[in-house]
């Protein structure tokens, strides 16, 4: 039962939107090489950076301030827009995705803390 208690809903829904985004990101750097005419030794470094740092910040998520960097993360990916113009829709929608995945996980956190604390004080009565 204890292992059903340490499993984080938000951190399972984060970790998918880091995934994904990286993957997003990572198709990125095509089109900003062949449409936004970004040279390759710009686009990237910058692109796959900001696609690794993705996978890696999914993997930190069991600390809270891997949930800082992917704040930040957010961020990076709306300012490749700067490379290229799509990524502002893009790295929004993921912006949103994150903010979405964080919020609910956070709740489902706090609505389970409740109920097993209920089961608990049920249980010892």
């Amino acid at each position: 039962m204890s292992d059903e208690r340490d499993k984080s809903p938000r951190r399972a829904m984060c970790a998918a939107v880091l995934t994904l985004e990286a993957i997003a990101v990572a198709l990125s750097v095509p089109v900003m090489i062949g449409i936004s005419d970004i040279r390759p030794a710009v686009a990237l470094p910058v692109g796959l950076g900001v696609a690794l740092a993705c996978l890696l910040v999914a993997g930190m998520l069991r600390r809270e301030s891997g949930y800082t960097l992917g704040h930040v993360l957010q961020v990076a990916a709306i300012a490749l827009g700067v490379l290229a113009p799509l990524m502002y829709f893009l790295g929004a929608i993921f912006a949103l995705l994150w903010g979405t995945a964080y919020g609910l996980g956070r709740k489902i956190e706090r609505e389970r803390a409740a109920a097993f604390a209920e089961y608990d004080q049920n249980q010892a009565s």
